[in-house]
């Protein structure tokens, strides 16, 4: 799962890094080194560009970065406050749960990250020890993602939509099973065209794990309970530390959908 991470870097050095467009259009919050649910990230997104009539142009397609809120709002959703709840998608239940399966036919996204923090159990109802897992180098690391759009059902013609944005979780492998038993689906850069296809309906064969030559390239340090504090948000956040941990744990297990059947 992925409950905090951070995005530092600016749009301009993502959209280098990611080939696209900035298109934040001023929406960037600035550096931060402990995201939680309901912040403005930072996505890549794949589409048609469309005319001024509105009408996509099929043979073309145009990468871009955008700004989203962490939190997926399914367009039918009576309430955006649900999106505080679907911060993450179980990459076995995206094409069946009514949250995520239209966005996983064709509204797919990239989430670059410097790196996501993690809970370890330190023992049977011990503490939570938290761990920052990071790539070497100052590489960014790719989730993979969903993202919706949501209006009000009486907003009037015009109005700009909530756009939002949910992280794909699989099962943990390789070294990462040590520290929790899910991860994001980390995707390495020969898959990122194929996971954000927008015309591609069918993710089922895009959900692998990450290779092991990415798993093994990961970086795992024990990082300060600060983090735990949603007002902490420094880079310090992410320095190595051997501190005691704290009793007191996170409950960010937040893979669930609403109850509702759309």
């Amino acid at each position: 799962m992925c409950g905090r991470y951070s995005q530092a870097k600016d749009p301009a050095t993502l959209a280098e890094e990611f080939d696209a467009v900035d298109a934040t259009e001023g929406a960037w919050p600035g550096p931060e080194h402990n995201v939680a649910p309901t912040t403005t990230v930072l996505a890549v997104v794949d589409r048609h560009p469309r005319d001024g009539a509105g009408k996509a142009d099929p043979q073309r397609l145009e990468r871009s970065l955008r700004a989203m809120r962490w939190g997926l709002v399914p367009g039918w959703a009576d309430d955006p406050k649900v999106g505080s709840r679907m911060i993450n998608a179980r990459s076995d239940s995206l094409t069946s749960k009514p949250a995520f399966r239209r966005a996983a036919r064709g509204r797919r996204c990239l989430l670059p990250a410097d790196g996501w923090f993690e809970w370890q159990r330190d023992g049977p109802g011990g503490r939570k020890i938290p761990y920052f897992i990071t790539l070497p180098g100052g590489r960014s690391i790719a989730f993979a993602g969903l993202w919706e759009t949501w209006r009000p059902k009486d907003a009037p013609t015009g109005t700009s939509p909530l756009i939002s944005t949910t992280v794909v979780t699989i099962d943990a492998a390789g070294p990462l099973t040590e520290i929790h038993h899910r991860m994001p689906l980390v995707l390495p850069a020969e898959r990122w065209k194929a996971w954000l296809d927008p015309d591609n309906d069918d993710p089922t064969d895009l959900l692998e794990p990450p290779p092991p030559e990415l798993l093994t390239s990961f970086e795992l340090r024990q990082v300060s309970t600060k983090v735990n504090n949603v007002k902490n948000h420094g880079p310090e956040l992410l320095e190595e530390t051997h501190e005691e941990p704290e009793q007191v744990g996170l409950d960010l297990d937040l893979e669930a959908d609403v109850p509702a059947t759309q």
